[in-house]
């Protein structure tokens, strides 16, 4: 089930996201120019084992995504990063995920955090669907969400990090 970051109405949210992430994906895929404001942006970059600390950002407009996190094991695996505002400029998405669908490194800690916006919904997974795999959401406690971050709660977390997605609402000008 979805994470609704404390508030109330997570079976709502759970329904709306993935419309509004398809909805940022059928933008991304028309290209530039094709709607008011910014297209979604994507981007590829290595996860890299080794232990340290490495961190990997993306901006689109006012809005920006940033993961953080420590491997082990393997060799570097090409991930992808994609941000994205809604036409109505009301959500930001920020989605990290491994395209192959699983990964076979051991991740020791990762946030996700967005600036600029507060996350409305967040999801983790260990394993991102691809071909014939499934989403395999994390367990609720192995990973926290606040208003600008998702991370893995120390001692709960099993490791295996696939995918994050977070939708996040951006602040808005009442008239």
């Amino acid at each position: 089930m979805a994470a609704p970051s404390g508030r109330r109405g997570g079976r709502a949210w759970a329904a709306l996201v993935p419309a509004a992430l398809l909805c940022l994906a059928a933008r991304a895929a028309a290209g530039p120019g094709t709607a008011p404001g910014e297209a979604p942006s994507t981007a590829e970059f290595d996860v890299r084992p080794g232990g340290e600390v490495h961190s990997f950002s993306r901006s689109l407009g006012d809005y920006s995504c940033s993961f953080t996190y420590s491997a082990q094991g393997g060799t570097n695996e090409q991930w992808q990063m994609t941000v994205g505002v809604s036409e109505d400029s009301g959500l930001f998405s920020c989605s990290i995920w491994r395209p192959q669908g699983k990964s076979y490194l051991f991740f020791t800690q990762f946030k996700a955090e967005v600036k600029g916006a507060k996350i409305e919904h967040a999801m983790a997974y260990s394993q991102a669907a691809a071909g014939a795999l499934n989403d395999i959401p994390l367990k609720q406690e192995e990973f926290g969400v606040t208003e600008t971050t998702v991370s893995h709660r120390e001692g709960k977390f099993r490791f295996e990090l696939s995918k994050l997605m977070i939708v996040a609402k951006t602040p808005r000008d009442e008239l």
